[in-house]
Formats: C-alpha cells, sequence, structure tokens
C-alpha cells in the first residue's frame, strides 16, 4: 500500500479530548478515497456506495502528522473496492484501517455504469503515448 497523503492535526481538527476527530479523519478519507477511484476508473462520475467497520485503533494529537494509505482490492462490472489504512507519519503507528471501501461508476442518466476496468493502473502507466 502506497501512503501518499499527508495531513497535519491542526486545532480545527480536534475533538473535546484533545485528539483527532474521527469525523474530520473520516471526511479526509472519503474524499481521498473517491479521488483514488476516479482516476483508477477514469470516471468523474463516482460516488461512494458502502464504507465497511472502522476501526480506529489508536488517536491522533495536534501537530501530529498522518498519511493515508488506499489500495484497490477488487474491481467489479461498475464498482471498485478499496482498502485504507492511516497512520503516523512519524512513528508508523496505525491510527485507523477500513478493509471496505466501495465506490460506482455512474452514467450520464445516474445509474450505474460499467467502466471497463480490471486492474490497478498507475498514472505513469495512464499518460504514455
Amino acid at each position: 500500500m502506497n501512503f501518499h497523503t499527508r495531513k497535519w492535526v491542526k486545532p480545527e481538527d480536534l475533538n473535546p479530548n484533545g485528539t483527532l476527530f474521527g469525523g474530520s479523519l473520516l471526511k479526509w478519507i472519503d474524499e481521498e478515497a473517491a479521488i483514488y477511484a476516479i482516476i483508477q476508473l477514469g470516471s468523474q462520475r463516482v460516488v461512494t456506495k458502502l464504507i465497511s467497520e472502522i476501526n480506529f485503533v489508536s488517536s491522533a494529537r495536534q501537530g501530529d502528522i498522518i498519511e493515508l494509505g488506499i489500495t484497490a482490492t477488487e474491481f467489479g462490472r461498475t464498482s471498485i473496492t478499496l482498502r485504507c489504512e492511516v497512520r503516523n507519519k512519524i512513528t508508523r503507528k496505525s491510527i485507523l484501517t477500513i478493509d471496505r471501501m466501495v465506490f460506482v461508476n455512474l452514467g450520464e442518466d445516474g445509474q450505474p455504469a460499467p467502466h471497463g476496468k480490471t486492474e490497478i493502473t498507475y498514472i505513469k502507466d495512464q499518460f504514455k503515448d
């Protein structure tokens, strides 16, 4: 799993306990996962269908730098399934894991549409002549 996205935990991201608010983290994850799905499927009409159990295994505090790792685990006819892990950039300690996030490709009519993808592609391979 590649960890490309990094976030700096700032005061506005904290809960009353002084740790990273789970809602802020889930917003970041959903946005990054959607971007990943859009790039993999080559379509901007991608929506979140399902997020499985979310396992918070530790917390982050103000000033921590966290990184998000996302990878595709399965390609369906109209969907893509992703796995996500968030960890502390410095200590590498896991903060959260999500085993399944499903995104669905939509057609012009707003209904699920085949995307034609079957495996992970990388940016360097997507723009070859």
